[in-house]
C-alpha cells in the first residue's frame, strides 16, 4: 500500500440530521449533516402520510395530477358536445340545400333529426327539397360524430 495517499478516517464522527436525531459512526468526514434518516423517514415511521418536499417534488407531481384531470374532463366535455342533440342541422353532413329545407320544415337541430327518424325515414323523406342522397350523407356523418342512428325499415 502506497503511503498517504488515503484519507484520514474519523472513527468517531458525527452525524446530524434534520429532525435533530445525531450518532456517531465512522468516516472520512470528522462531521456529517443529513436531511433524513431512519428516525424520521416515513418508511421505517410508518407514517406514509407524512410527505417530505425536496425541491418541489410533491408540488408538481400534484400539478401533473391536476392537469391530467383537467385533459380527462376537457375530452369528455368535448366528447359529449360531439353529439349533443343541439348541433344545428348546418353541421350533420348535408348540403346547403338540403339544410335549408330543413330549417324551412322546422328541424333545427340533431336532436329533432333523430326524433325524425325515430318515425321513420319517411317523415324526413316528405321535407320538400330532402332526398335520399342527403338522407344517406346526413346519416352516414350523425354516425362519424357518434350519434345512435335508430335501426328502421328503408323507405320505398
Amino acid at each position: 500500500m502506497k503511503k498517504e495517499i488515503h484519507p484520514t478516517y474519523y472513527p468517531d464522527a458525527k452525524v446530524t440530521c434534520a429532525c435533530g436525531a445525531s450518532w456517531t459512526t465512522g468516516s472520512t468526514k470528522k462531521e456529517i449533516r443529513t436531511e433524513i434518516c431512519s428516525n424520521c423517514h416515513p418508511f421505517f415511521t410508518g407514517q406514509q402520510q407524512r410527505l417530505i418536499d425536496i425541491e418541489g417534488q410533491v408540488d408538481r407531481f400534484y400539478r401533473r395530477l391536476q392537469a391530467r384531470q383537467e385533459f380527462i374532463d376537457d375530452r369528455k366535455s368535448r366528447e359529449s358536445a360531439r353529439t349533443s342533440p343541439e348541433r344545428p342541422v348546418a353541421e350533420l353532413g348535408v348540403s346547403t340545400r338540403a339544410a335549408e329545407a330543413l330549417i324551412k320544415a322546422g328541424i333545427m337541430n340533431a336532436g329533432q333529426v333523430m326524433e325524425k327518424l325515430q318515425a321513420g325515414e319517411q317523415t324526413l323523406l316528405d321535407v320538400e327539397g330532402f332526398g335520399r342522397k342527403s338522407l344517406i350523407d346526413m346519416k352516414k356523418k350523425m354516425r362519424q360524430f357518434g350519434y345512435e342512428i335508430p335501426a328502421t325499415e328503408p323507405a320505398p
